[in-house]
């Protein structure tokens, strides 16, 4: 009788330590895989990452689109394109060009919505691990690794494609540029967009006096170049038609302007962009700055002091 007590007691035991080894066993393979989740969610997918990959997509949505045409044994980034003669574009038939710049047009467009599609699906990943690790308990959580793992997967994925998507590609050529021009031997070209960062107001340094206004502008990023410039003025709120002529554009070689005559005391509109060049295939945005002039007064109290004849 003591035999067979001693014998169930044994065997509960053994299996209780069972259970526990179990217990142990898939608790050591939870916190593995989910430190692998955490990972992933800290290096790829942080919220810091998430908030720079969405101010690069606003500021490219910024920047203006060009086709360069480089000889194929250039390399990309290769400066010495600037150099290049002009006899290259006389070879270029004008209206195969203009096709193909609506295809960079198109190109770039395509560009930019994959990109913030992109950016929203990998948000819409972030989040859903999120909270998958805050719903799921441990078995299913361990149920349910084989799609989690497939899910990491497809996030890292297509995270390469958005980090490769931000960089402005090759052009397709599907039209020969090159008219056929008898013996003269034929160039071999490719196309490639090049990206120029938005032209924004030095916000410090632009300032209105009582009949003018001291503007300044800079290329983000980028050294300055000799570049021309739309500037363009608005009177805000005009009182009488002969006000509502206050208001114009003006081709500025410089990234500083003096813009005179105008009315003290009242809001002017003024924005900038970069002059349209035969190249250029995508722009859509310029920079804008509100400044009121000067009052009268002011400028004649401060001419005026007691002491002064």
């Amino acid at each position: 009788m003591n035999t067979h007590l001693v014998s169930n007691f044994c065997r509960q035991n053994s299996m209780m330590y069972g259970v526990e080894e179990q217990d142990d066993e898939a608790w050591k393979m939870y916190q593995e895989r989910k430190g692998i989740v955490l990972e992933f969610l800290s290096s790829e997918l942080s919220l810091s990452l998430l908030k720079r990959h969405q101010t690069r997509v606003e500021l490219l949505k910024k920047c203006s689109y060009y086709i360069d045409i480089l000889p194929k044994h250039l390399a990309l980034g290769d400066q010495n394109h600037l150099m290049l003669p002009t006899a290259m574009f006389q070879l270029i038939d004008p209206w195969k060009f203009q096709r193909m710049k609506k295809l960079g047009t198109a190109q770039t467009r395509l560009q930019l919505l994959l990109l913030s599609e992109l950016l929203e699906q990998l948000k819409q990943g972030r989040a859903t691990l999120v909270d998958l690790l805050k719903s799921y308990d441990i078995s299913t959580f361990l149920s349910e690794w084989e799609t989690i793992s497939r899910r990491l997967s497809e996030l890292s994925a297509l995270l390469d494609d958005f980090l490769a998507t931000l960089v402005p590609g090759r052009l397709h050529i599907k039209h020969r540029l090159v008219s056929d021009i008898g013996t003269t031997k034929i160039p071999h070209i490719r196309l490639v967009l090049r990206t120029k960062m938005p032209v924004v107001f030095d916000r410090k340094e632009s300032i209105a006096h009582e009949d003018r206004a001291c503007l300044k502008w800079f290329s983000m990023g980028q050294h300055p170049q000799p570049e021309q410039f739309e500037l363009h003025l608005k009177l805000l709120d005009p009182q009488t038609q002969q006000e509502r002529v206050q208001s114009g554009g003006i081709t500025v070689s410089s990234s500083s302007f003096e813009v005179k005559n105008l009315l003290p005391d009242r809001l002017y509109e003024f924005s900038i962009k970069r002059l349209e060049t035969y190249t250029l295939v995508y722009e859509t945005w310029n920079d804008t700055i509100t400044l009121r002039t000067k009052p009268l007064e002011q400028s004649m109290n401060a001419e005026w002091s007691p002491g002064r004849s």
